[in-house]
């Protein structure tokens, strides 16, 4: 990728598009069939999507929301996005990620992190977006954050039909 200089990117950040992006990820058992919701918010519009696997754990279902939605974006955006997921929200606001990839992909303790693959993912996405974290409180008021609770959930309820 090109080094970009400070007044390119200056540039380029006054005309990126702002985009927020809501985010949740449930489990039905962790592990067990999890599903994820988003929803993403550009000039008032609003887009929903959902998706789920068979077999999962919450934390994957998390970060796999940020994912999801971070992949309908066809140009580098500045991102907000709003996650109940402390485990989501501090791998970046507290360095976590950082210092994993600089150990190569260990903890603290020297076990390798858990969940590396949407990591490594997100982590790609993220670098091509302008992206700010913020953790917001779970199933409380925040209308968009339960609507993204009720998006994860109805892709467990398909999955869990899918299965009988």
């Amino acid at each position: 990728m090109p080094r970009v200089c400070a007044a390119q990117k200056s540039f380029l950040n006054e005309f990126m598009k702002k985009v927020d992006l809501y985010t949740d990820g449930a489990c039905s058992g962790n592990p067990g069939a999890g599903g994820y919701g988003a929803i993403l918010l550009y000039k008032g519009t609003q887009k929903e999507i959902s998706g789920g696997e068979p077999s999962t754990t919450n934390n994957r279902m998390e970060i796999y929301a940020v994912i999801a939605g971070l992949q309908q974006l066809k140009q580098p955006c500045e991102v907000t996005v709003y996650s109940d997921s402390a485990y989501t929200v501090n791998a970046f606001k507290e360095g976590w990620l950082s210092g994993w990839i600089r150990s190569g992909w260990k903890k603290a303790d020297g076990k390798p992190v858990m969940n590396a693959d949407l990591w490594k993912k997100l982590y790609e996405l993220v670098s091509v977006h302008k992206v700010t974290f913020v953790k917001v409180k779970g199933h409380t008021d925040n209308e968009l954050n339960n609507r993204c609770d009720a998006l994860a959930r109805g892709a467990i309820r398909k999955i869990s039909e899918t299965d009988q």
